[in-house]
């Protein structure tokens, strides 16, 4: 009897291939099948909140834009990174800017708060901004170690006022940027300069570039802080590569045109 099997099995030499054969087609299907559906696999609301934050991190300057156009732009620098994370999801990152020569002596920080839109709002992200209860707990706390950092529930308990919500959209196939938003129509309001409201909006593009353009309003619609001819170009730099220590744009400020700096940018109190 076994001798009979046996010499079955060497009647069919090819059997074993087949179902070789019919093993491997099916593990490709299963796995084309699996590759089709990560690709297909559409990004949720909170993938696009995470871009976002992802984008909005990191340090960022406007200096290409500054030697360009020196009368009406300024090299800054802005910092942004993780602080903590709520309850359900949410992000929330410190932001500072300074003057690109003393990165150490922010002139505004905030916390952002970025998640996606409420579900009745047509748009996919939010992102709010926040005053901080003691700014000075916080000055340079993204190039802190983290063990000399507020800790997250501190951070949590020191998140004060909101001041701003800008709402993106994903941008149309084709444009060179991923999101894209502004504050409400009626903006916030804002008293400086004169100002009763400002408006503010952001684009998010590849490689974590942000372009910014705040914009006060007096109640007759007259333009009456902030640039002009169009928004803050912001683009991640290597140090290295920030070496002009004997730019003009570098050199100390007049007490005037610090004044000047302060009106292109939401300086809100």
């Amino acid at each position: 009897m076994a001798k009979g099997l046996e010499s079955g099995s060497e009647s069919d030499p090819n059997g074993w291939s087949r179902a070789r054969g019919l093993v491997v087609k099916t593990l490709v299907l299963i796995g084309g099948a699996f590759l089709l559906k990560r690709l297909t696999k559409s990004t949720t609301r909170w993938d696009h909140a995470k871009i976002v934050a992802r984008s909005l991190s990191g340090e960022k300057f406007s200096r290409e834009q500054a030697s360009r156009d020196p009368d009406n732009y300024f090299n800054f620098r802005i910092l942004t990174c993780p602080a903590t994370e709520m309850v359900d999801g949410s992000k929330v990152l410190y932001f500072e800017q300074a003057f690109w020569r003393t990165p150490q002596k922010p002139f505004r920080q905030r916390f952002l708060m970025v998640k996606p839109c409420p579900k009745d709002l047509k748009c996919d992200v939010e992102v709010s901004s926040y005053a901080i209860r003691d700014v000075e707990d916080y000055k340079n706390f993204c190039d802190r170690p983290r063990d000399q950092r507020p800790l997250p529930e501190e951070v949590i308990g020191d998140i004060a006022e909101p001041l701003t919500t800008i709402y993106l959209n994903r941008c149309e196939r084709g444009k060179r940027c991923l999101y894209e938003g502004s504050t409400p129509p009626g903006g916030f309001p804002n008293s400086w300069n004169g100002a009763t409201h400002f408006t503010s909006e952001l684009m998010v593009l590849k490689n974590s570039e942000i372009h910014t353009w705040d914009r006060g309003y007096d109640d007759e619609g007259n333009q009456v802080w902030g640039v002009k001819e169009g928004p803050y170009e912001f683009k991640p730099a290597p140090a290295s590569s920030f070496n002009g220590m004997f730019s003009p744009l570098n050199f100390p400020l007049s007490q005037p045109l610090e004044k000047k700096i302060e009106g292109s940018f939401v300086l809100q109190e």
